[in-house]
């Protein structure tokens, strides 16, 4: 099992373990962003879909652990990578130039990574371990962004998001082999327009609420 640990914990291995798990989290907000979606539909629609989610049972306890598993190997793997890169460069965090330059996304990962972190844990606490019963999750997210300042932090966090994501993303591709000329700048603009769609889907959502409720 050596051999194993020293090649995940190598440099190339924690650049893909991170690869991989942001793909997931990349997978998981286009499942969860289709989700939240319903609430356009109505309450009773977008109550129904809770609950559909909660009659999964173990399934959707099996998926939070395997999200709860890539969020401790991104989140290790990335303070490894920036205290590895931070050491070689003397403080710097080190960019990989050679698939598009520095960006603001590129030159922001580690940073916009905390922000995200933080601004989950509030999520999970506002919106799933908060107290449900009597009450419906389109009444705690009605009553959530009926203050505007709970709305004002998701938009900026849906901001965070894309700039994160818009590196990441084609970073990861990257990360995985597919570094080609042909199609690299493909999907560096694939990314971009992947963060805009999450970020605009996903913040559009409490100003609709907001208004609408």
């Amino acid at each position: 099992m050596n051999w194993l640990k020293q090649t995940l914990w190598s440099s190339i291995g924690k650049k893909l373990m991170m690869a991989i798990t942001g793909l997931s989290f990349c997978a998981f907000l286009v499942g969860h962003l289709a989700g939240n979606l319903t609430i356009y539909a109505g309450k009773d629609a977008f109550n129904s879909y809770a609950e559909h989610l909660h009659s999964l049972g173990p399934l959707i306890t099996a998926a939070e652990l395997g999200l709860l598993a890539c969020a401790v190997i991104h989140i290790v793997t990335g303070l490894a990578l920036f205290y590895q890169n931070a050491t070689a460069r003397g403080g710097r965090y080190a960019v990989n130039k050679k698939g598009g330059g520095r960006t603001i996304g590129s030159a922001t990962m580690p940073y916009t990574g905390i922000l995200l972190l933080a601004f989950v844990i509030m999520h999970l606490v506002n919106f799933h371990f908060v107290d449900k019963n009597n009450t419906t999750i389109f009444q705690i997210v009605s009553e959530t962004f009926a203050n505007p300042l709970w709305v004002i932090i998701y938009i900026l966090a849906m901001i965070v998001a894309a700039v994160h994501v818009s590196h990441g993303f084609w970073s990861a591709f990257q990360s995985v082999g597919a570094n080609h000329p042909k199609y690299m700048p493909i999907i560096m603009i694939f990314s971009i327009l992947f963060s805009m769609a999450i970020a605009i889907g996903f913040g559009l959502l409490p100003i609709y609420i907001s208004v609408a409720g």
